[in-house]
């Protein structure tokens, strides 16, 4: 079963379409939208801030997503993917969003739509990615402007196959 655990009196909010793996671990003040899945071995932490989840997103195997005591929320858009190990921290990502696995994205960054952060990338403190970019390296960097056939080849088809493969384990 996964952990789900209360934080000061606060518990996880979890629709009953998501699929949560065994052992992925959800604490605190955490509101996930409809249709979403927190994989193997993920960890979102909501015990010193708030985590804002919304529809559509998936947090493959070992993500950690997690917020800054009194500083920083996590707040994720809809068809939002965080690849495999990916680190999300304290930021704002919009809708349609690709975080690649390994990235990290650190406090008080901003992502906006359709845009992808690559695997392994580093995205600074206060950083700013702009719409319809890619960013990648360490410190991470837009590298380019996003083509529509990105848009519908990764961003969505990742998240839509997500949802698919959750079906598997209902």
């Amino acid at each position: 079963m996964p952990v789900i655990l209360p934080v000061k009196g606060v518990s996880p909010t979890i629709p009953s379409d998501c699929f949560i793996a065994p052992n992925a671990t959800l604490v605190g003040d955490v509101v996930m939208g409809s249709e979403c899945s927190v994989w193997f071995n993920a960890v979102v932490r909501g015990d010193v801030n708030s985590i804002r989840i919304g529809n559509k997103v998936n947090i493959q195997d070992g993500a950690c997503i997690h917020c800054t005591y009194e500083k920083t929320k996590t707040i994720i858009g809809n068809k939002v993917s965080i690849g495999h190990h990916a680190l999300v921290h304290g930021c704002t990502i919009e809708d349609n969003v690709l975080i690649g696995m390994g990235a990290i994205v650190m406090d008080n960054v901003h992502i906006g739509t359709n845009t992808i952060i690559a695997a392994g990338a580093v995205v600074l403190e206060n950083t700013q990615c702009e719409s319809g970019s890619i960013y990648a390296g360490v410190p991470a960097k837009k590298v380019k402007d996003i083509s529509q056939e990105l848009i519908h080849n990764e961003i969505d088809r990742i998240a839509n196959n997500y949802i698919m493969y959750s079906t598997w384990f209902k």
